[in-house]
Formats: C-alpha cells, structure tokens, sequence
C-alpha cells in the first residue's frame, strides 16, 4: 500500500468519526449514518490494499 493511499484512507476514516460524532451531537440520524457509511468505506479499502500487499 503506497503512502499516499494510507493517508487518503486515514482521511476518509477520520472525516467518517467527525460526521458521525457531528450527527450524534445534532440528532442528526442521516449525517450519523454517513459518518458510519464513509469508516466502513475505509476500512474495506484499507483491507483491499492489505491483500494486495499480501501478494508482492
């Protein structure tokens, strides 16, 4: 996994938590969810790049 994609999934990770922390601190269910939605994204993508290097 380069550098640069463990930066960008760290980023989409950590906007996740703040969505979410921001949806939880407004009642806001939708934004919450989102929040969830984009650390869920990052999580799979961080273990796509653990298989790839798996493989090298």
């Amino acid at each position: 996994m380069g550098l640069d994609d463990k930066i960008k999934n760290a980023a989409e990770d950590l906007g996740g938590k703040a969505k979410e922390a921001a949806g939880k601190v407004s009642g806001n269910e939708r934004l919450e969810a989102e929040g969830q939605a984009d650390q869920a994204k990052a999580d799979m993508k961080k273990a796509g790049e653990n298989v790839k290097d798996a493989f090298k």
